[in-house]
């Protein structure tokens, strides 16, 4: 089972350093530099094999979304980046509660959702909280964005695919097979 604190994989089999939400927004800020610019995002869903208008869209809206929880004042900056140093503050309402506030790993709620709920669309309606209705919106297009990168040849999404997303290794596993399969 899953570690709250830290991000197993292969290449680190103790962990890495930061939170497990972290390493999920990490695939996307390229150059390392702890920033997501809406471009950075852009080319991170392009890589995941999502289409031009589809990162266009995403990538703005994450990237407004998201921007304005991980600012450190009261204003937000003019190009929406994303701190991935405090992520876990665009924690939303409505979720499914795999992440904590803290941007840990919560593997009891991971395995909950995974034994309660066969489709994806009654897990998102069993999770709502009433009048939520920004965070209902956010988590049926979370969950959307998933099914289009990573479900397999019969429509469905595979239990490990989303345990890759919420650690981010599902990604970087999507863009390694697509380079695979174009040499």
């Amino acid at each position: 089972m899953g570690r709250a604190m830290e991000a197993v994989d292969i290449e680190h089999p103790h962990g890495t350093e930061g939170r497990v939400l972290q390493h999920h927004a990490s695939f996307f800020y390229q150059n390392k530099d702890g920033i997501v610019y809406p471009s950075e995002t852009y080319r991170g869903l392009r890589n995941l094999s999502l289409g031009f208008f589809e990162s266009v869209f995403a990538g703005i809206v994450i990237n407004i979304g998201l921007s304005y929880s991980t600012t450190e004042g009261w204003i937000t900056e003019l190009f929406s980046p994303i701190y991935i140093k405090r992520i876990h503050k665009c924690k939303h309402g409505s979720d499914s509660s795999t992440f904590d506030t803290e941007g840990r790993f919560m593997p009891v709620n991971f395995e909950n959702f995974f034994s309660k709920y066969a489709r994806t669309w009654h897990m998102t309606q069993s999770n709502r909280n009433q009048y939520d209705f920004l965070g209902w919106i956010i988590s049926k297009g979370e969950w959307l964005l998933l099914y289009r990168i990573a479900n397999d040849s019969q429509g469905y999404l595979a239990k490990e695919a989303v345990r890759g997303c919420y650690d981010g290794s599902l990604f970087d596993y999507i863009t390694m097979m697509k380079k695979a399969k174009n040499n």
